[in-house]
């Protein structure tokens, strides 16, 4: 397996697996993610291929794409709250689910990792939704830990009168 950055002939392939992660955002929270895969977010991937401060990386076995990360580069500047920020962010991660347990997460982490550190960023950060306890699992595992969490308390709707 080889993980890289992408070309864009891998992109159809990448949002295959975009498809299968937006399946289970839509599984595990129905009432905010929209089912189906529409142009706008296939088309996303193109806009992020093109964008100078992203990147999109791959893992590839016999020319197959197993999985993929987009990262972003974020800068924060110091305000009065918090000091200057650089760091990574790792904006989707997918492993397809035919190819999960097998590694392929844990070669896109070191990858990400790795490039981090060539250039000068101090961590890199991800998001997840917490429905999602098996990336929490393999997240943890890898020596993610959780900083900052965000949190819900659903309310019901009254009419108005």
């Amino acid at each position: 397996m080889v993980v890289r950055f992408a070309f864009q002939s891998d992109l159809p392939a990448v949002n295959l697996l975009r498809k299968q992660l937006n399946d289970l955002h839509v599984a595990g929270k129905p009432e905010i993610f929209k089912p189906g895969f529409p142009a706008e977010l296939r088309d996303y991937l193109y806009a992020v291929f093109d964008d100078p401060d992203k990147e999109l990386v791959v893992a590839e076995q016999d020319g197959s794409i197993l999985g993929f990360a987009i990262l972003n580069a974020l800068h924060r500047p110091e305000t009065p709250y918090m000091f200057e920020r650089r760091y990574l962010d790792v904006d989707e991660l997918c492993v397809a689910e035919s190819a999960r347990r097998q590694g392929v997460g844990r070669a896109l982490i070191d990858f990400i990792r790795n490039y981090a550190g060539v250039r000068g960023f101090s961590r890199v950060e991800l998001n997840m939704w917490e429905f999602n306890r098996d990336a929490l699992a393999f997240y943890e595992a890898l020596g993610f830990t959780t900083y900052r969490r965000y949190m819900e308390l659903p309310v019901e709707q009254e009419e108005e009168k």
